[in-house]
């Protein structure tokens, strides 16, 4: 019987605003680039998967602010690469430092707190767990997420980040929960989906945009109403 839900946060319960893909092919107009949006979008889910794997080997937050810069680099150069785009490092320093112009608002997706609200009222514990380097509070303030959430675990103050089993661990025991008893929803395979499996949890692939259907190991959803299918 399924007592616990948790939930990744970035692109699962909300997103940026504008949207990536937006905010792409803006900073790339501004330096001279012309490329199709679906493309950038593309290239954006491949850059976040080389980002998971990257976080996984090494958490982000305990990188040196060279390293972070370079990681940074590395992850516009695929995303633009998959785009079909292939450009000089220079050029790619350059659409950063565009993307560094506008800082994105933080919102939720329309089907979040809907989802949220339905899967408390069943009584299940709902918690977050996410590789945040500050609390949600602090990452978005001017939404209410905490008020909808039974207690939030950010990789911050566990000190490790997703896939690392302690802190599923730890979302686990603070929904009094055993593992067969809780699913993981997340939108990266590598953090979210083989991180929870490897200490037992039930996970699903968020999958909005349907580009993540190579992964053929777990069951995917395109939205947070069809988890009610998988209780």
């Amino acid at each position: 019987m399924i007592k616990a839900i948790f939930f990744d946060l970035f692109n699962t319960l909300v997103h940026y605003d504008p949207l990536p893909e937006d905010h792409q092919d803006w900073a790339c107009r501004q330096c001279g680039i012309e490329v199709a949006k679906s493309d950038l979008l593309r290239g954006y889910w491949t850059a976040g998967d080389f980002y998971s794997r990257e976080n996984a080997r090494l958490s982000v937050e305990k990188r040196s602010e060279k390293e972070k810069y370079a990681l940074w680099i590395e992850y516009e150069t695929i995303l633009l690469q998959e785009a079909g785009i292939t450009l000089t490092k220079e050029k790619v320093i350059q659409v950063i430092q565009k993307l560094q112009q506008v800082k994105p608002a933080v919102v939720l997706f329309e089907d979040t707190l809907p989802a949220l609200t339905s899967l408390r009222n069943q009584g299940l514990t709902i918690g977050l767990i996410s590789n945040l380097d500050r609390s949600i509070d602090e990452f978005c303030p001017e939404i209410d997420l905490g008020s909808y959430l039974d207690f939030s675990i950010v990789s911050h103050e566990v000190g490790v980040d997703k896939p690392h089993p302690q802190i599923f661990e730890a979302a686990l025991a603070e929904a009094h929960a055993e593992a067969l008893e809780a699913i993981m929803v997340g939108d990266q395979y590598h953090s979210d989906i083989v991180g929870a499996r490897g200490v037992g949890i039930k996970a699903l692939l968020l999958d909005r945009d349907g580009f993540l259907t190579h992964y053929n190991d777990c069951h995917r959803i395109s939205g947070l109403a069809e988890i009610a299918e998988h209780l």
